[in-house]
């Protein structure tokens, strides 16, 4: 069933045109993927079809009832609300429908006035009919599943939310969306400020649900897994593909060659028939003018195909200008601290020559902290670091705090580079897709992929061999992160990365290094190699020693027999009180349906029997959690001690 028509919606901005003819359905189910370089209208498009803001002309139909739900990038939450209570807030008339039942009992409870009490029955029925059709029972749980999923554990659900960076307020709006369950989910850069895990979570979390999507990505990983569809802004028109990602590349491909062989073979024949015609009207007959004619007038008539054309796209390669010895970087037991809170332990890794390291982690692991502490951006508070001879470290720093703001393009280029000549630098800023006039807009102009490629350029001259990226690919839209890759993966020097995108994981990476608070764990291969090998550790434990560290290995063997049995105990405890928890609730909602039950309410001395039990089953239930919880608390705090030892 189609739930959403896109009908030739265009937009201009200042008169000039962003988007000109842009036709989609959406079904049922189905999850799009939109795409396009940056500048195209993706992020316009979404608001356009979530009413932010009104087209220049096209209509948007949207199925009777169906709630349209939009991932802001701006959200604010309100002065003094806790992570927890902006969430809770989505839910208010559940929790209303939770006082009023609470009222309602209590007002049962001493009723006497059997006309009076069978009202309040029939009320409180009402209300519990609408709180069990809402998932009443479970939205606190599922609260819990997605702030979890999204990362906010370990306190966060009491911090204060104004208090939060700007990636932690994009996870919380992202966990709010998700919570309302709306029947379309339009989801702008939804996996930005995400971790591996966390991006894990919200695919797995997508892929089960039942509303429609349309996201904008430059997480190509993402849209492979996650998109049935994908739609694609070109030049201000949309063309639809059907399939992930990777089937919309190949199937582009295949659109632009054929398109370009049809333009060529009609250019081909116009131009013979052209030929024929100056052949005709060189005889100077009546009769071959007149075939002239026809042949043109042939030609008019045709449908002129019009030349495909592809976005600007950046082209560029680097390359080592020295070569170094075997060893290209040996880091030994660094360490590093804020404020006396501990960012990473005694951290070791070792790079040979040609090895292109990707370092990944859950958010605020010390991932950038680790990169600065090599170059030298900051100060380690213990280990060493050394190059490899003949080394030439380059450092390309996500913050972009190496451009100044106040400079051209140009001048910033140039001023890095001041030996080679203006036509030298120009022509490595086209390579980028800086142009003409382009090369003279300030750096404080810029967006953030713009800043991006002049930090790119910059590099690109260098001609380091020992190249250390912190998040290239963000800011970068998926065509410009493709090249990107293409360069790296020719590249004759050696790369230590910090990624949280998989996909550039996948083409670039010789190694994967999983960083921890106070171990480095070395996975040979590629991302998927990295998830096929934690599967086998997570399948057969100790037994597999691939991608364990040392460190975790002696701390297993610390692990006697006897502790093993402790922690079995505590398991086996946290089990039990876990199924304690569900006979609980079993035994609860077993009495509010008696409770719903309109006959119940002739039998004052019966109804006052079955809310005293209601009362007593809602004790159990709370005692219950109390016991679960303290039963997790006491196994993570077991587990916590060892590993401390």
């Amino acid at each position: 069933m189609i739930c959403l028509s896109v009908n030739k919606i265009a937009k201009s901005f200042a008169g000039i045109p962003v988007l000109k003819d842009i036709s989609f359905s959406l079904k049922e189910g189905q999850r799009i993927g939109l795409v396009g370089v940056n500048g195209s209208g993706k992020s316009t498009l979404l608001k356009i079809i979530a009413q932010e803001t009104q087209p220049d002309s096209g209509d948007i139909i949207v199925s009777d009832f169906l709630r349209i739900g939009y991932l802001e990038q701006s959200w604010v939450p309100k002065l003094g609300q806790t992570v927890k209570e902006t969430v809770l807030e989505i839910f208010e008339d559940l929790i209303k429908a939770e006082e009023k039942l609470n009222r309602l009992s209590d007002a049962m409870a001493e009723e006497k006035n059997p006309e009076a009490l069978e009202k309040l029955g029939e009320d409180y029925s009402k209300v519990l009919h609408f709180y069990e059709a809402n998932d009443g029972y479970s939205f606190r749980s599922k609260i819990k599943g997605v702030l979890s999923g999204l990362g906010f554990v370990d306190g966060f659900e009491d911090r204060e939310a104004n208090t939060l960076s700007g990636g932690e307020l994009t996870r919380l709006n992202l966990a709010r969306l998700l919570l309302t369950k709306p029947d379309i989910l339009l989801l702008d850069e939804p996996t930005n400020h995400l971790d591996i895990h966390a991006l894990a979570w919200l695919e797995e979390f997508l892929l089960n649900y039942k509303g429609s999507v349309i996201a904008v990505s430059h997480d190509r990983f993402f849209l492979d897994r996650v998109c049935t569809d994908m739609l694609e802004i070109l030049f201000g028109v949309s063309e639809f593909y059907p399939g992930n990602y990777s089937v919309y590349m190949s199937l582009r491909a295949e659109r632009f060659e054929s398109r370009m062989r049809a333009y060529t073979k009609q250019q081909e024949e116009i131009e013979r028939q052209k030929q024929i015609i100056e052949r005709f009207r060189s005889f100077n007959r009546e009769k071959s003018i007149r075939a002239a004619e026809s042949r043109q007038k042939k030609i008019d008539k045709l449908q002129l195909i019009d030349k495909p054309i592809e976005e600007k796209q950046i082209f560029f390669r680097f390359t080592a200008n020295k070569r170094m010895g075997e060893e290209a970087l040996v880091v030994k037991e660094l360490t590093k601290s804020f404020d006396g809170v501990s960012i990473f332990e005694n951290i070791s890794l070792f790079l040979s020559e040609g090895d292109r390291a990707i370092i990944i982690g859950d958010n605020g692991i010390g991932k950038t902290t680790l990169l600065e502490s090599i170059t030298g951006a900051k100060v380690a508070d213990s280990g060493t670091v050394k190059i490899g001879s003949n080394a030439q470290m380059g450092y390309y720093d996500q913050k972009l705090q190496s451009l100044h703001d106040d400079k051209t393009i140009l001048r910033e280029v140039w001023d890095g580079f001041p030996r080679l000549s203006q036509t030298e630098i120009r022509s490595a800023l086209a390579q980028f897709q800086f142009l003409n006039e382009d090369v003279y807009k300030e750096i404080k102009s810029l967006s953030g992929g713009e800043k991006s490629r002049v930090a790119l350029t910059k590099l690109m001259l260098r001609h380091d061999n020992l190249l250390i990226l912190d998040e290239p690919t963000n800011h970068l839209d998926a065509e410009s992160r493709e090249v990107l890759e293409e360069a790296l993966s020719k590249y004759n020097g050696t790369i230590l990365a910090v990624s949280h995108d998989r996909y550039f994981i996948n083409k670039i990476a010789t190694k994967v290094l999983l960083l921890s608070r106070n171990s480095i764990t070395e996975y040979p291969g590629n991302f998927d190699d990295f998830i096929a090998q934690q599967e086998k550790e997570k399948q057969f434990g100790e037994d597999y020693t691939p991608g364990i560290t040392k460190t975790q290995l002696a701390k297993n063997r610390k692990r006697t027999k006897e502790t093993e049995k402790q922690i079995q105990q505590l398991k086996n405890n946290v089990k039990k009180a876990e199924q304690e928890v569900l006979k609980a609730e079993e035994v609860l909602e077993e009495i509010e349906k008696q409770l719903s039950e309109s006959s119940l309410y002739q039998d004052s001395d019966k109804i006052n029997k079955v809310i005293l039990k209601h009362n007593e089953a809602q004790q159990c239930v709370e005692e219950a959690y109390t016991k679960w919880q303290h039963a997790e608390e006491a196994l993570d705090e077991f587990i916590k001690n060892i590993d401390n030892d």
